[in-house]
């Protein structure tokens, strides 16, 4: 079992899809000079914008995503994939630009919960009170402007983030299948 997936067997993966090099097809082959790398590296440390915005957006997806997989009916797998995708994608969105924008504790938050969202069977009540957890977390982080780890406050929330999701999991221990592929 994966100790990172509360040691329950993935169900799914959140796929990571690898867009074209657009800037690998304008430079060629043959990797770019130290220099530039170093440039790159200091325009992303030094990185000024304001990621409200698009985390809005992706926070807006995900509450969306939520809304929709508690009105929704969804009896086949297939159904549920789509209802689990609607909310996993935009909180992958925010766990991979998170960092960028000097915000690691949302990227942190939105770990667990792409942790969490690969190894759900289904979206009963208390899975979705769990995205809602973390949705509300990222939106407070966010609307907050809390750059950095969140200190000790920021310590205290991942660790009762993980506690729920282990609580989860503990109350229906009996109900998941550990021989499924």
């Amino acid at each position: 079992m994966d100790p990172h997936h509360f040691n329950q067997k993935p169900k799914r993966d959140a796929e990571f899809i690898t867009p074209p090099n657009m800037l690998k097809n304008k430079v060629g082959n043959g990797g770019l000079s130290d220099s530039i790398l170093n440039r790159a590296q200091e325009l992303l440390e030094n990185n000024t914008e304001d990621f409200r915005p698009l985390a809005d957006i992706y926070l807006q997806q995900m509450e969306n995503g939520i809304k929709t997989a508690r009105s929704a009916s969804a009896t086949n797998e297939k159904d549920i994939e789509r209802l689990i995708a609607g909310i996993l994608y935009p909180c992958m969105q925010l766990k991979a630009n998170g960092g960028m924008f000097h915000y690691p504790l949302v990227t942190n938050i939105a770990h667990i919960f792409v942790q969490f969202m690969e190894v759900v069977e289904r979206l009963d009540e208390e899975t979705l009170e769990i995205a809602q957890a973390f949705y509300t977390s990222v939106k407070i982080v966010v609307n907050g402007q809390i750059k950095g780890d969140g200190g000790i406050k920021g310590t205290a929330l991942i660790n009762e983030l993980n506690s729920a999701c282990e609580r989860y999991f503990e109350k229906h221990k009996d109900n998941i299948d550990f021989d499924k592929d």
